[in-house]
């Protein structure tokens, strides 16, 4: 039978570092790019990206907030039926991708 240990750790008061986890992040940090071992990790080409797919099981959290929107444009959303707030959702949500996408190729 095994035995489950739990840890709980507040990410906002992380505990304090050992002396040897501080030697082994200054070592870790003073090495040269070209020393890490990268040998059983594939690179990440262009190639890899083309077949790259959002994980299926991602469901981001929702938040409540007020928004101001001009009248025709929440007219607009509310004309195409039921679900204008997930239709605002995903305008945003493709404005917001289509930007980082843009930064990530310059």
């Amino acid at each position: 039978m095994s035995k489950i240990v739990r840890y709980e750790v507040d990410l906002n008061n992380p505990p304090p570092l050992t002396a040897e986890q501080k030697a082994e992040l200054k070592a870790l940090a003073e090495m040269p790019d070209e020393s890490i071992d990268y040998s059983d990790i594939p690179p990440l080409d262009e190639e890899f990206w083309k077949q790259a797919v959002r994980n299926p099981f991602y469901k981001p959290t929702k938040t409540s907030t007020t928004v101001r929107v001009d009248s025709d444009v929440l007219l607009w959303l509310k004309s195409k039926g039921k679900g204008y707030q997930t239709r605002l959702n995903e305008i945003l949500r493709k404005a917001m991708i289509d930007e980082i996408e843009e930064a990530h190729d310059h």
